[in-house]
């Protein structure tokens, strides 16, 4: 088995080894059986920037109640400042005042709605109506379709990480600081991850659970095994087989990608070098190596 040195043209800033910190989603999975709703906010727009939506309407509706932005932001759950500053920014994008304030006089002064502001509300109800109606009428639309939400939410993660595999967690080992989470993939392999204990509390993880693998390709070295050379044993604890599906080559880098055993692809970033050394092409076997501590787990949230 031959191993050559694996260099990478992906960046590693901002790449966080999963033994020292949180992994990827901190969010638990919603149970496959648990019944399934659409949900929206709505939001007004002026000029390309947010006027406000939910919270902001009822603040300005509350203080058109009680004629007080110290009432109002305590029925809203705001405080005073973040209502004062929520307000600003309303007049600011409005273009006009929304909310005055006066002082003085036999009641000690208030504060008062102008009446672009009171139109803002009663459109906004009106609109907050008719969208209630879209998401009622989209929920029962979506009740008669039988479909793999978890696939659904699955495509829709974005992440820098190359390679993303998922499977189902066969073991946990904890550990006084870090866990060992041991993953099955739809083709009978496995993969390894060393995360910290919290982190597998924060994700809910458990045996017999969904979990992705994330694993950036510069974290992937190759090897080969040749007929007639002895075998190294490797303290890489993964160590996924293949077959190469494809090789683009760079300057100074090639992408190989790996067609694995048992279904899945698995992508690496090597030298030029190396791939010559390792006579990397087409079909031909390999081993995808990586490490324990270079996998961060994630969920759908």
């Amino acid at each position: 088995m031959t191993i050559p040195p694996s260099d990478s043209d992906e960046t590693r800033a901002g790449a966080a080894t999963p033994a020292n910190a949180p992994a990827a989603t901190p969010a638990n999975a919603p149970a496959d059986t648990a019944p399934l709703g659409l949900g929206g906010e709505l939001w007004l727009r002026a000029g390309g920037r947010t006027l406000g939506g939910s919270l902001r309407i009822a603040l300005l509706a509350a203080i058109g109640d009680t004629g007080s932005i110290t009432r109002a932001a305590k029925a809203v759950g705001l405080s005073y400042k973040a209502a004062w500053e929520a307000i600003d920014t309303m007049n600011n994008l409005a273009g006009e005042p929304l909310v005055m304030r006066s002082t003085g006089g036999k009641g000690g002064g208030g504060t008062m709605l102008t009446p672009r502001a009171t139109a803002l509300i009663a459109a906004f109800r009106v609109i907050e109506r008719e969208h209630r109606r879209f998401i009622d009428a989209a929920s029962v639309a979506m009740a008669g379709f039988d479909v793999d939400w978890a696939l659904i939410g699955r495509i829709g993660m974005k992440t820098s990480a190359r390679n993303q595999l998922f499977g189902k967690i066969a073991s946990i080992r904890h550990g006084a600081v870090n866990d060992e989470v041991s993953l099955t993939l739809p083709g009978g392999q496995a993969i390894v991850a060393v995360v910290t204990h919290e982190s597998v509390e924060t994700l809910g993880l458990e045996v017999g659970g969904d979990a992705c693998a994330l694993v950036k390709a510069s974290w992937v070295m190759l090897a080969v095994e040749d007929d007639g050379e002895p075998a190294l044993r490797l303290s890489a604890r993964n160590q996924l087989r293949g077959v190469v599906d494809s090789v683009k080559g760079g300057a100074v880098n090639s992408e190989v990608t790996l067609a694995l055993d048992g279904g899945g692809t698995l992508t690496a970033i090597v030298t030029n070098d190396s791939v010559d050394a390792l006579s990397l092409a087409s079909g031909r076997n390999a081993i995808a190596l990586f490490k324990a501590s270079s996998v961060i787990l994630a969920v759908a949230g």
